[in-house]
């Protein structure tokens, strides 16, 4: 046992251990403080480059995980090789499958102006070439070099037709014979009014002429194809005139590119097969705008979709996707309306976070990845198969089948960097049998520190860091010492600094504001106490409300005087943004039966199990010291007074220990002494959470009712180091007015509590058993008498 002095509430930052006057003085900080468990784990993670190997950052809020991943990813990156681009080309054998095609970075972009120019350039070249005197004569020839042989060929067909008796006519169907009789053309009417005889011998001559004159026919139409032909060859090679060296030139260009170069083939291809579409593409003649859409059309085939622009990308890429839903991250396949029916082409393909980040880094937010359907089961897809599939997502799950493009697949290589809390990491890990096979690296982030030279020092430079970044005015060394004490008190360990650095950051800015409204151009300790204290005050309405009770007795305890069976002990409340401790009468009361201890809490479905446990170690203990020789007969009852929201923990066993011995040996319990510390078998006393907050929470309803020297707290030994108390409390401490007692053992505990030696109280529990176990025996025998 012993009773703390106030030198041991608190960890004393001397501002004398550091060099500086104020943080202008020294450099800013450089990486991330007490984590070099996850900085290791993240350069493993970097440099190994086997699928599977992603990154899983874990760790609590705000101990820096997103910044550090972004600005060690981005610096690891710079050293990294430029990743190359991609595009998409239409695909003119299959249209609904477009080509992608891998480029080295900054081609992509040239590639995609190079084809806008050539667009360009054919609507003005292959229309030139077309309109040209050369063209016209040379087709004209053709014309008339056909036209003769026709000619020829209709005139002995003319003759054919006369010597059978017809004449031949064209119509708009096409040429037709016509009788003749007395050198007269009959109509169809007449026809018919002749003789049977007479049609029939028509009919039989018209026969005879069909069959002479059918290799007439096919002559001709062998001599018309042959114009076609040759006129078709022309305006190939005049295209080919055109075009050819427009094409040549861009081979040239991209000669060490396959795919491209199989590419501008089959758009030359494409050209001279269409090569009547461009004779006119001013859009001059066409009176609908219908057709001058299509036109647009017609040309967007020649465009290119830059899908990834690496030209200005300095190093390997690093992408935070804030938004993390399934196109974001896989991409996605656009469509516009035309006359109410939805269109789509390969200019429409758009990237995703994958595409972006591909050859480089992807860092998500594990929360806000998973709160998207389908958007973690396209990123583990693409993982798998290190390919990036665009496709529409109600064709991929089979909702609605509509129809799409299916781009051809980029394949990938990226690194991919999830950030989330250690319970979204274990689900993943214990649920998804995927997630270990594709994020093999844990980095896993500290919430705390060691309190040493050189993470003070470091903490000075995080200081700098802040105040350079965001315009705050220089700290002084006492300003920087009182930073670091709040960080231990956040840490609640006198040997251990927080990682949450957000809280810390809240205070630098809060103590700077405060510097300001004073109109000091230094902040001093004396601000950073002010923005600790205001920043508390804006967040503690609860607990003054608390406290009000207990000085109004609305919430019944004692902090002087003594009872039987009654300690108070102290539990802490989490609201979140701040927490508080609040003291809590326990009451037990003892009388001869079998029922062992009862715990109310329980009885009533208002306790936890943890804490059912640590009542039920009670009767371990008990039975244990003072039943060797004979049964424990006991009932007790155990409660917490007014307990309306449930009971959880063993923190309160100890606490309920001593009143259940109090309670037995009938011997009374200083009020002014709170309890907190949980207790095994043996009677020994185990450390707990919030010590601080319980011991502060217990001496502010004590100075609520009335401080009067004799009150205190006992705490487990254990939890000595986890002391960080306010100014206030460590110097009602230093005056004798408030005590802070550490146990090893419940023996310890009992006599502060009590004022009596240990060995007086078990004597007196002892026989108070041993009496309990006497009246159930003889009224036993009693019953079996009768």
């Amino acid at each position: 046992m012993e009773k703390l002095t106030f030198d041991k509430l608190k960890r004393y930052i001397d501002p004398d251990i550091f060099e500086f006057e104020t943080t202008e003085e020294i450099p800013p900080l450089e990486g991330i403080i007490g984590q070099n468990r996850a900085k290791e784990a993240m350069e493993f993670g970097i440099k190994i480059k086997q699928k599977g190997y992603n990154i899983f950052i874990t760790g609590i809020t705000g101990t820096g995980k997103t910044s550090f991943a972004s600005s060690y990813i981005k610096e690891i990156a710079k050293r990294e090789e430029r990743p190359k681009d991609w595009v998409y080309v239409y695909n003119f054998e299959k249209p609904a499958q477009p080509i992608a095609i891998e480029l080295p970075a900054g081609m992509g972009k040239q590639f995609k102006k190079d084809m806008e120019d050539f667009v360009e350039q054919l609507q003005r070249e292959i229309p030139k070439a077309f309109e040209s005197d050369s063209y016209d004569l040379q087709k004209s020839e053709i014309i008339k070099k056909y036209q003769e042989k026709k000619n020829q060929l209709v005139e002995e067909l003319n003759t054919l037709a006369k010597s059978f008796g017809f004449v031949l006519r064209d119509t708009r169907t096409g040429i037709i014979s016509i009788p003749v009789i007395e050198g007269r053309q009959i109509s169809q009417e007449e026809f018919q009014q002749l003789d049977e005889e007479t049609r029939k011998e028509i009919e039989k001559r018209a026969a005879e002429f069909e069959v002479k004159a059918m290799q007439i026919w096919k002559e001709i139409q062998s001599i018309d194809k042959q114009a076609r032909d040759e006129i078709k060859n022309l305006d190939n090679n005049i295209g080919l005139f055109a075009v050819g060296h427009l094409i040549e030139d861009l081979k040239g260009r991209y000669k060490v590119n396959e795919n491209v170069l199989k590419y501008l083939e089959s758009v030359k291809k494409d050209i001279l097969e269409n090569i009547e579409s461009f004779k006119s593409t001013d859009g001059e003649d066409m009176p609908f705008p219908l057709l001058m859409r299509k036109e647009k059309a017609f040309l967007k085939k020649y465009m290119v979709n830059l899908l990834v622009d690496n030209s200005n990308t300095d190093g390997a890429p690093v992408v935070f996707e804030y938004n993390p839903n399934y196109n974001n991250i896989i991409g996605s396949i656009e469509y516009e309306s035309d006359f109410g029916v939805a269109t789509t082409d390969f200019t429409k393909i758009k990237a995703g976070a994958l595409h972006r980040a591909n050859g480089g880094y992807l860092i998500l937010q594990a929360k806000d990845l998973l709160s998207y359907a389908y958007a973690w089961d396209a990123l583990k897809r693409s993982l798998k198969t290190e390919k990036i599939i665009i496709e529409n997502i109600s064709s991929q799950y089979g909702f609605l089948s509509i129809s799409s493009l299916k781009p051809e697949p980029i394949k990938l290589d990226v690194k991919v960097i999830l950030i989330g809390t250690p319970y979204l990491y274990y689900l993943l890990y214990n649920y998804d049998e995927d997630f270990s096979k594709l994020f093999k690296i844990k980095v896993d982030f500290n919430e705390e520190m060691e309190l040493n030279e050189e993470n003070m020092k470091n903490m000075a430079s995080f200081i700098k860091t802040h105040c350079v970044e965001n315009n705050l005015k220089p700290f002084d060394r006492e300003g920087v010492a009182k930073v670091i004490e709040y960080s231990t008190r956040l840490s609640e360990d006198q040997d251990k600094l927080t990682t949450r650095f957000n809280e810390i950051v809240e205070v630098l800015y809060e103590a700077d504001a405060w510097a300001g409204l004073e109109g000091s151009q230094v902040v001093t300790g004396v601000h950073v106490k002010k923005a600790i204290e205001e920043k508390i005050k804006r967040v503690n309405k609860l607990e003054e409300k608390v406290l009000e009770y207990f000085k109004r007795d609305i919430y019944l305890v004692d902090v002087e005087g003594e009872r039987v069976g009654v300690v108070n002990g102290l539990a802490v409340i989490n609201l979140g943004d701040y927490e508080f401790g609040k003291p809590s009468r326990i009451t037990v009361t003892t009388y001869p039966g079998e029922e062992g201890v009862v715990n109310i809490e329980r009885e009533s479905k208002m306790s936890g199990r943890i804490h059912d446990k640590g009542v039920m170690i009670l009767t371990g203990y008990l039975g244990s010291k003072f039943a060797k020789d004979f049964p424990l007969t006991l009932s007790a009852r155990v409660v917490f007074e007014q307990s309306y929201e449930g009971v959880e923990g063993d923190s309160a066993s100890s606490t309920e220990l001593y009143a259940l011995l109090s309670s037995l040996a009938e011997i009374p319990i200083k009020q002014g002494i709170a309890v907190t510390g949980s207790v095994n078998q043996f009677g020994e006393v185990q450390p707990v959470g919030g010590v601080t907050h319980k011991i502060e929470g217990f001496y502010k309803v004590c100075k609520e009712k009335g401080l009067t020297g004799e009150q205190g707290v006992i705490i487990p030994h254990q939890n000595v180091n986890n002391l960080v108390l306010t100014e206030e409390v460590i110097e009602a401490v230093k005056e004798g007015l408030f005590h802070i007692y550490s146990v090893k053992t419940i023996e310890e505990g009992i006599e502060i509590l009590t004022g009596k030696s240990f060995e007086e109280i078990y004597d007196k529990v002892y026989r108070k058993l041993k009496y309990y176990y006497g009246l159930l025996s003889n009224k036993k025998e009693d019953k079996g008498d009768k």
